[in-house]
């Protein structure tokens, strides 16, 4: 059996380490190095090497295997151990129940492994998360991960129904034996505070044999700004199966903004739809495209037409350096406010990607408190903004992160406030950190009301009872109440 520890003197350490570095500004000489690496490839092994940890007082950092946008799981400023999940990424899909078909997903499984075991079951099954399919299950569902489908069918929590993690005594515990208040927690609240997840049980929702997608640009010349401002009056209003995202990037000597869409139903009914409620967009009937959903996840992740479905099995991506802020929206923005923003796009050429994401629906249906994410009823649309570059060097990343720290002081008076809210799987350090996870209450609460708004309060409630040693923390954890 091949060693399930690695040290820096390990045939494989540095090959293990790189593997799911997806963030090329945390894998340089310069970045932090872990003790050991540890690879469990069974769930018992997970208990033991927490238990060991704790022991040894050896700081552990929890990695799935998926995105990690501030390398929150494989670095840090003190000597530490890496708890890599990758290897446990087995998917139980069971039918047996047609009416509440369910699937256990471990959490070293990747979004695009699941929907492919998915597709291979079933042709009018899916799961609502999200349209990359090289992020985690592990990080993604517990932070609130949501895709194309959240308008109709919420949040990956809000289709969540049993899970089990790994305690600071090394237990395995699920629903019943950790208990509502924990399970809570880990909807939405991030699991990286309160434990391992190991693995989760999800159910499956109904879809049509055929959805309709389009992608149509409209560039800056072409009203792209007036367009967007109407989209963000009708998107969140609109049927619960459409979901139309805008993005936003340089193209040539202009900005355009591309509005594609996801519709649980066919083609005829979608031009209905958006002539009566979206007119602006001009959308055409030779615009759609009608097929499979697994298709679709396909054409959303951006792979070309004849790629085939394994495609979605790829767990490599490409290395760049990159960082990326959030914002939600509770009132349009004015036009002015747009054009400027398109201004700011264009100006940087191809390395700022700025994509808006309609709320609604199911999303303004379910209590803030009902799960640990919070951000609900009364949300609009969510933004996501991107910066990417490759060259290397300190100078190149100070210039980079400047810049769309500017985008993100340019937007502050067109998002929420008191806080200013922020998404959690959109980790972003620049909103509050101290020390390396020994945050108290009054350092954490800077980060932790714009994540989770009040339910801040009740995780620190929660951490305070199941992690009271604060053992499992980072950077933006949860801390218990003494720390």
């Amino acid at each position: 059996m091949d060693s399930k520890i690695h040290t820096a003197k390990s045939q494989n350490y540095t090959s293990i380490l790189q593997d799911y570095i997806r963030n090329s500004r945390f894998n340089t000489s310069e970045t932090p190095k872990p003790t050991l690496i540890l690879t469990p490839t069974d769930e018992s092994q997970v208990g033991v090497m927490v238990r060991c940890a704790k022991v040894a007082s050896l700081h552990l950092r929890i990695r799935s295997g998926g995105h990690d946008l501030e390398g929150l799981s494989y670095t840090s400023g003190v000597p530490f151990a890496i708890l890599d999940l990758s290897s446990l990424r087995s998917i139980q899909i069971d039918l047996t129940n047609q009416t509440a078909p369910t699937a256990w997903v471990q959490s070293g499984a990747t979004l695009g492994e699941l929907y492919y075991q998915i597709s291979k079951k079933s042709e009018t099954l899916a799961f609502p998360a999200g349209v990359c399919p090289t992020v985690g299950v592990g990080g993604h569902i517990t932070g609130g991960g949501y895709g194309n489908m959240m308008r109709k069918h919420g949040l990956t929590v809000d289709n969540l129904v049993d899970a089990r993690i790994v305690d600071t005594d090394g237990r395995i515990r699920d629903r019943k034996s950790m208990g509502e208040d924990l399970f809570w927690a880990i909807r939405g609240g991030g699991a990286a505070s309160f434990g391992v997840v190991l693995s989760y049980k999800i159910n499956l929702v109904t879809i049509p044999k055929t959805v309709t997608v389009f992608d149509i640009i409209k560039t800056v010349e072409e009203n792209a700004s007036g367009i967007l401002h109407q989209w963000q009056k009708v998107a969140y209003k609109m049927d619960k199966e459409l979901f139309i995202r805008v993005s936003l990037a340089s193209l040539k000597e202009t900005a355009r903004a591309s509005f594609l869409a996801m519709y649980l139903g066919n083609c005829d009914k979608l031009v209905e739809t958006m002539t009566s409620q979206f007119p602006e967009l001009g959308l055409q009937k030779n615009d759609c495209k009608e097929m499979s959903w697994i298709r679709a996840v396909l054409m959303w992740a951006g792979f070309p037409k004849e790629a085939p479905e394994t495609a979605l099995l790829a767990r490599n991506t490409g290395p760049s350096a990159f960082k990326m802020k959030s914002d939600y929206v509770t009132s349009p923005i004015p036009l002015t406010g747009l054009d400027g923003l398109l201004q700011r796009v264009r100006a940087e050429r191809g390395k700022y990607y700025v994509k808006f994401n309609p709320y609604g629906g199911r999303m303004s249906e379910i209590l803030a408190t009902e799960a640990a994410f919070p951000h609900r009823e009364g949300i609009i649309y969510k933004i996501q903004y991107v910066i990417v570059w490759n060259e290397t060097g300190r100078a190149a990343e100070a210039y980079h992160l400047g810049k769309i720290r500017e985008m993100y002081d340019y937007m502050e008076a067109f998002v929420t406030k008191n806080p200013r809210r922020a998404y959690l799987n959109y980790g972003d350090i620049d909103i509050g950190r101290v020390g390396n996870g020994t945050n108290g209450y009054e350092e954490a609460r800077v980060y932790g009301v714009k994540y989770f708004g009040e339910n801040f309060e009740r995780l620190v409630r929660v951490k305070s009872v199941v992690d009271p040693s604060n053992f499992f923390r980072n950077e933006q954890s949860i801390p218990p109440m003494m720390v």
